[in-house]
């Protein structure tokens, strides 16, 4: 089938909730997924400009026909997409493949054995396990060989005794030094049997068991055996007592974080059993660029084959649905489930604690530092931006007087100087020392180079930050060149405070104004509400049908109808022009010039106090308090500014 003809069929669905199943030209699922109204979700994927991600115009590109089931909720329709995704393993849905196959704690058979990790069970000796995580096999292995003193250096015994001095294990007491000979073969093993009975029955039953020993030794008179006991005793509390603390509970957890570069992105799931760290569990997707939806597909995947599902979930951010996940989760569990994101205290620690773990094995997967990923992550954060910056440009002009004017490039990516696409721009057409004509230059030239298809300069910026620089000089013809060739947001940063500044940058294309000094706060508030919109607008996204929400105000644009707090408020055709228009661009500073333009049209006179008394009008029907705007706010000398839409916030 072609797209369009999809679409028909698509526009023939139900409004009822169910399943749909994308099929290939072979007629195999390649897809699975749930919606709460068929016709809805499914045309939405056959859309011109829709805004998929990369991993949904695939999908999209290979679909020749679809199926449908119909269910009787949007609950029944996510347990069903569980259990067909479980049966077809469709190519386009998130799989679950961790990182890990099965793996063994080794006793190796020699004549003073060691306790060690074994990815496989191969060779001499005796092996424990399977188990499935390597990292609780680690971190036995770990705690055995700390609590009890163990070796856990390469020297061979007896060959090696008393040939070089210890090792720093031993002065630092993780170590009794074996190497010096002191012990014999018959002590040694009876210390190797506590370690594995430690492992296997943890720390409760090794605890009575050496407490029992202690008291025997004192009996006996022999303190310094008691002592040697008593220190065991006094470790393997130490260990347990600081997982107690991180846990703070005896409770089932399951705690789960995300972390995301660019296209990849990482979930750990660490597992808190009778409050003590059981298990960690990784899983790693390949192109990612919005993690909210991974984080929902992931959840539901995850506890659809979870045989063991704890009594509190905790994690880094919310699922799409969050009421619908909860609901999931105890169905499949069969008991009560708390789903929670926490925002303070012990809890808050330990889903850092599981964020952290996601960023060392994204930072490992990737080839870049812990810290690398983690400033990314948190910029794109900051910005309000679905995924991490992968992309930075950089550009400034460099002279010396009237000679030697160029301007450089700098890139970087995935959080590194990118130095094969540094770039640098021989000013050609400029004469004199111009900065401003300069930099107008060059980004023309550089989008130029986008349009032209060059290699060099494939990328295309989602936003300009535009430093206008000096104040006795003139900046504004940088806007009004770059927008003749790239409508991406503009905000302007500039020491130039005067209105008549502002309001000839906004009207020559910038999309905001910022003033120095200023918070960085302030502008990374502004940089989202940019980006917000600049999202919006190239998305085809239904905002204008959609209605406008903020604080209990309402404008249904379709109805052409404005609600406070559910009482419709009555305005005049210009005054309804006025809202809509400001509303359509919630957020956003509207200049005089151009909200007269829109209502009145484009050759209306610079007057604007036509355009003041109708504001004036509009506060006193919308306005709780007139006197203290809530919904309409004035930007002095340059225009007014809507409350943002509480659906883009």
């Amino acid at each position: 089938m072609t797209i369009e003809e999809l679409k028909k069929k698509a526009l023939s669905l139900t409004l009822q909730p169910g399943v749909y199943l994308m099929k290939d030209k072979q007629g195999e699922i390649i897809y699975v997924g749930k919606a709460k109204a068929l016709k809805n979700r499914v045309v939405s994927y056959f859309r011109e400009n829709s805004s998929h991600t990369e991993k949904v115009r695939q999908m999209v590109a290979h679909v020749n026909d679809f199926d449908y089931i119909v269910t009787g909720s949007e609950f029944e329709a996510l347990v069903l997409e569980c259990s067909l995704i479980k049966l077809h393993s469709p190519k386009y849905n998130i799989l679950l493949k961790d990182d890990k196959g099965y793996h063994y704690i080794h006793i190796s058979d020699e004549p003073y054995p060691r306790i060690t990790a074994a990815k496989q069970k191969t060779g001499p000796g005796t092996f424990l396990g399977p188990y499935t995580s390597s990292f609780i096999v680690k971190q036995s292995v770990d705690e055995a060989n700390r609590v009890f003193s163990l070796p856990s250096c390469s020297r061979k015994f007896p060959q090696e005794f008393g040939k070089g001095r210890p090792c720093l294990n031993y002065h630092i007491h993780r170590c009794f030094g074996l190497c010096m000979g002191k012990m014999g073969r018959e002590q040694y093993q009876a210390l190797v049997n506590e370690a594995i009975d430690y492992i296997r029955h943890g720390s409760t039953t090794s605890v009575e068991m050496l407490e029992q020993q202690m008291e025997a030794a004192a009996e006996k008179l022999d303190f310094e055996e008691a002592a040697r006991l008593r220190d065991r005793i006094r470790a393997i509390q130490k260990i347990t007592a600081t997982q107690q603390v991180l846990l703070g509970t005896d409770r089932n957890l399951d705690v789960i974080a995300f972390a995301q570069n660019h296209l990849l992105a990482c979930a750990v799931v660490i597992q808190y059993r009778d409050g003590r760290l059981t298990d960690k569990l990784t899983y790693f997707f390949d192109e990612v660029t919005d993690l909210s939806e991974v984080r929902s597909e992931f959840l539901n995947r995850y506890y659809a084959s979870a045989s063991d599902i704890a009594k509190d979930v905790l994690l880094d951010g919310e699922p799409e649905d969050p009421e619908l996940f909860s609901r999931f989760v105890r169905h499949q569990a069969n008991h009560a489930v708390t789903v929670s994101v926490p925002q303070k205290g012990d809890r808050k620690k330990l889903v850092e604690m599981a964020h952290n773990n996601a960023v060392e094995q994204l930072s490992d997967r990737v080839q870049r530092t812990g810290r690398e990923v983690a400033a990314l992550e948190q910029l794109g954060k900051l910005l309000g931006m679905p995924s991490p910056p992968l992309y930075i440009e950089a550009y400034d002009i460099s002279n010396w007087g009237d000679t030697g004017r160029v301007g450089g490039m700098v890139v970087f990516e995935n959080g590194r100087p990118l130095k094969s696409d540094y770039k640098r721009f021989a000013i050609k057409e400029v004469a004199g020392q111009d900065d401003f004509a300069s930099m107008a230059e060059v980004l023309r030239r550089r989008f130029l180079r986008y349009q032209a298809g060059d290699p060099g300069f494939s990328r295309k910026p989602d936003l300009i930050l535009l430093d206008l620089g000096l104040p006795d000089m003139d900046g504004n013809d940088i806007i009004a060149s770059v927008r003749e060739w790239t409508s991406c947001p503009i905000i302007v940063i500039s020491a130039r405070t005067g209105e008549h500044d502002k309001v000839a940058a906004l009207d020559l294309g910038a999309d905001d104004y910022i003033t120095k000094p200023f918070g960085t706060s302030e502008l990374l508030a502004r940089i989202r509400t940019s980006l917000r919109h600049s999202n919006r607008m190239a998305s085809n996204s239904p905002l204008y049908i959609r209605p406008y929400k903020c604080q209990g105000l309402i404008l249904d644009f379709e109805k052409r109808m404005l609600t406070l707090d559910g009482e419709e408020i009555h305005l005049t055709p210009i005054e309804y022009k006025i809202v809509a228009y400001l509303a359509r661009n919630s957020g956003k500073v509207m200049t005089y010039a151009s909200v007269m333009a829109n209502v009145w049209g484009p050759f209306t006179d610079n007057n604007n106090r036509i355009l003041r008394v109708n504001m004036a009008n509009i506060r006193r029907k919308i306005e709780r308090n007139p006197s203290q705007p809530q919904f309409l706010f004035t930007e002095v000398g340059v225009g007014y500014r809507m409350c943002e839409d509480e659906n883009e916030v």
